[in-house]
């Protein structure tokens, strides 16, 4: 048997990256600081930083959700973070679509599917099929893409529950693409006898190309966060980006990327986490429930970038 001084062992942990206990300071920023520099804590971090180099930078930042994250709440830390000017592109599955203008208009969303199932009437709100749909079929007829025409339709409506509360009336008004990605037959609305499969087509495919164009933007210092969407979004994104790809050159690359989800799928991985960034960049994979992991994501940003607003 062979021994080796201590001394000359290396050490993948030390003593100094450890967490530290609350102190005098039980700020949010002396919380943050407190954070063990170590696996997920580490990599949470280097997402932070690289959303704020983003934002300094004018760089891209797109965000692609999932219906989940709608409707656990964190529509207000999304609103906030696309009013400062951070978020460049917000892309959304059409779930995430529903449960947005459920909460604008009505103030309330996400039914009990198990009951409602039972007897067919899952998914049959009236005024949620026919408001969406219709202004798919208004928003084929001006050219507009899906996001754009569900935000109109709110605009347009005398009255809404909660207009506060909706990233995609926020995307809207702060001139910010918006896209909706629909996945035909998947969503509540296209059990509506007001579905037109020429409208929901052709204003998502729209969106598509939106949200290929926005992906230019992540040349050399871009991020790309992905938010709960274990499918749809990671599928739609990785085609965005081999359009920006292929008219640009080979472009963007040496881009962030990372995955906030409650747990680990093989798309986000592999289409968010890792293919994209084999051409320069990094991806990250942050797992932990969208009503703890996301605003504290926004928090952080906002904090950072207040605490020093200049590189």
């Amino acid at each position: 048997m062979r021994t080796v001084p201590i001394a000359v062992r290396p050490n993948k942990v030390r003593a100094e990256e450890f967490a530290s206990a609350p102190g005098t300071d039980r700020s949010f920023a002396a919380f943050l600081s407190a954070l063990p520099d170590v696996l997920k804590a580490q990599d949470f971090d280097k997402v932070v930083d690289a959303v704020v180099h983003a934002a300094r930078k004018r760089k891209g930042v797109i965000v692609m959700l999932g219906g989940h994250v709608v409707k656990t709440g964190i529509g207000p830390i999304l609103v906030d973070l696309m009013r400062r000017g951070i978020v460049t592109h917000l892309a959304m599955n059409g779930s995430a679509a529903i449960h947005d203008y459920e909460i604008a208009r009505f103030g309330g969303t996400s039914e009990d599917v198990a009951v409602g199932l039972k007897d067919g009437s899952f998914g049959m709100a009236e005024e949620t099929g026919r408001g969406l749909n219709e202004a798919f079929v208004t928003g084929q007829s001006h050219g507009w893409g899906m996001g754009e025409s569900v935000a109109r339709a709110l605009e347009a409506l005398p009255s809404l529950a909660h207009p506060e509360h909706s990233i995609l009336l926020a995307a809207h008004r702060q001139w910010i693409p918006v896209t909706v990605h629909a996945a035909l037959g998947a969503e509540i609305i296209h059990q509506h006898p007001a579905a037109n499969g020429a409208a929901i087509g052709d204003t998502s495919h729209r969106d598509f190309r939106r949200l290929a164009a926005s992906c230019e933007s992540l040349h050399q210092g871009g991020v790309v966060l992905n938010l709960g969407s274990a499918v749809i979004m990671p599928e739609v994104f990785l085609k965005a980006l081999t359009v920006a790809r292929n008219v640009n050159g080979g472009k963007p690359t040496d881009f962030t990327t990372a995955d906030f989800d409650m747990t680990r799928h093989y798309r986000p991985r592999v289409n968010v986490v890792q293919r994209p960034v084999l051409s320069g960049g990094a991806g990250y994979e942050i797992t932990g429930h969208h009503e703890l992991m996301i605003p504290l994501l926004g928090w952080a940003v906002v904090e950072r970038l207040g605490a020093d607003p200049t590189d």
